[in-house]
């Protein structure tokens, strides 16, 4: 085939166009990678990107959100913090980060009191508070802390035996009272035998296992703070009530005479009888989509009969296999005839419309909220770590504070990234690798070298 001038220009423009086409796409290609990016976290758990927890709680920030880091020039040190940054900006755009060199800026390093390299200043709504670690859970806590309107003061009820707030005993609160303390909660204790009044400012009043009577003026206090509308959280353990039963009266609570046993703990390696597992939850305010399996050592089973302008629910209930045993727990133990068997309520959440004359509290307050629990020992520090109880603890002063909205935040645990092997899976891998592999690769090189020797 001849080809003319005219058509061998052609081709030659035709290949020069080809090729400037091809080097403009790779150009445009190279132009739009450095501003638009495409991540993916295939990790099991996902631990590269956002918790839910994390999303459901930026989705819920209407307000603009500012980070300060405090952070020399180091590029890993500030690379950690854009990376972490840069998670929470994909979710909320109007999120502003400001690198500041402490080294430069000393005025302002003395008055925030920033003492650490990399430390976060973040600011929400007029309020702010400094992030020392640099992962998720420490700067998601920070916002949820943020993310409270108002303040938030818990009082636990003192001076009868009760388990502590910031007691380091095993059956006491301390730790679950500091988990408080880090949500931006504030706790105080109260001894109504020196301060004769329960505070104004009480958001929840909490009645943690008495182990002495109370006296009939104490009662009467708590009584009125119920009729007023206080929120009330009450840890009760198996009877005697110490002089409580006036309040159970008021709030229709029924307590059923002994200990629950659950059958199927052993099933989890669990020794002990007297740890009833709650391991399914119905569709309330405090166990939506909580999905934890929690653990309850010696608790009493409840009832209700909601009073008047009550409504109750029973949200934690152990399995059909359990039972309330009356005996002594040691030896085999079977349930008795007359013994109340499964499934026993553990945990009773109830509330009321109330009238209320606070215009500064009017939309919080507008709802009266009290939960009862028949065992204190599920938040004491021996067991708040066990399962999924500290979560279920969170959930439930979120529900009396009228924190909804965040009950549903737990905090993001580090997942598992160790990989252990047995020993059989260990010595079958040992096996294959040091000689049965080998022995099929000198198979197959002496089955090749005899077929070619044969041709």
């Amino acid at each position: 085939m001849q080809t003319g001038r005219s058509t061998r220009l052609k081709l030659r423009l035709e290949s020069y166009l080809f090729i400037a086409l091809l080097l403009a796409a790779v150009g445009l290609l190279g132009w739009l990678s450095t501003r638009h990016g495409f991540e993916s976290d295939w990790t099991a758990s996902g631990r590269n990107s956002l918790s839910d927890a994390s999303r459901q709680l930026l989705t819920s920030l209407d307000q603009p959100l500012r980070i300060t880091a405090f952070a020399r020039p180091d590029e890993m040190l500030r690379g950690r913090i854009e990376d972490l940054i840069n998670r929470y900006r994909r979710v909320k755009s109007d999120l502003q980060l400001e690198m500041v060199n402490p080294d430069t800026a000393p005025q302002r390093v003395r008055e925030l009191d920033v003492t650490v390299d990399g430390t976060l200043l973040v600011e929400y709504q007029g309020r702010s508070e400094k992030v020392l670690d640099l992962n998720e859970q420490a700067l998601t806590n920070a916002l949820q802390r943020l993310a409270r309107s108002g303040e938030r003061w818990v009082v636990f009820l003192q001076g009868h035996g009760e388990r502590r707030p910031d007691g380091n005993a095993n059956h006491d609160l301390g730790h679950f009272a500091r988990e408080l303390e880090r949500k931006g909660i504030t706790v105080q204790s109260l001894n109504l035998g020196t301060t004769p009044a329960i505070p104004l400012n009480t958001t929840v009043l909490v009645i943690a296992g008495p182990q002495t009577d109370l006296l009939p003026g104490e009662v009467t206090l708590m009584r009125g703070y119920l009729e007023n509308g206080g929120n009330l959280l009450w840890l009760a353990d198996p009877e005697p009530l110490h002089g409580l039963e006036p309040l159970a009266q008021q709030l229709g609570i029924g307590f059923v005479p002994g200990v629950i046993v659950d059958a199927t703990a052993r099933l989890f390696g669990i020794q002990s009888p007297d740890i009833a597992l709650v391991p399914q939850y119905p569709d309330h305010g405090i166990t939506r989509d909580f999905q934890l399996m929690t653990l309850f050592p010696r608790a009493a089973a409840l009832s209700v009969d909601a009073p008047e302008g009550w409504e109750a629910a029973a949200f934690l209930n152990t399995a059909p296999s359990t039972w309330a045993e009356t005996g002594a727990l040691e030896g085999e133990i079977r349930r008795d005839a007359g013994e109340q068997a499964g499934p026993l309520t553990v945990g009773i959440a109830l509330n009321r419309a109330v009238d209320n004359t606070d215009p500064a509290t009017a939309d919080a307050a507008r709802e009266q909220r009290v939960v009862v629990i028949g065992d204190g020992d599920f938040l004491a520090n021996a067991y708040l770590g066990n399962a999924g109880n500290l979560d279920l603890g969170m959930a439930i002063l979120n529900w009396l504070n009228h924190d909804d909205a965040l009950i549903a935040i737990p905090a993001k645990t580090s997942p598992d990234v160790d990989f252990a092997l047995g020993r059989v899976a260990s010595a079958a891998i040992g096996f294959g690798f040091l000689l049965l592999l080998p022995l099929l690769l000198i198979g197959s090189g002496v089955v090749i070298w005899l077929r070619r020797r044969r041709r």
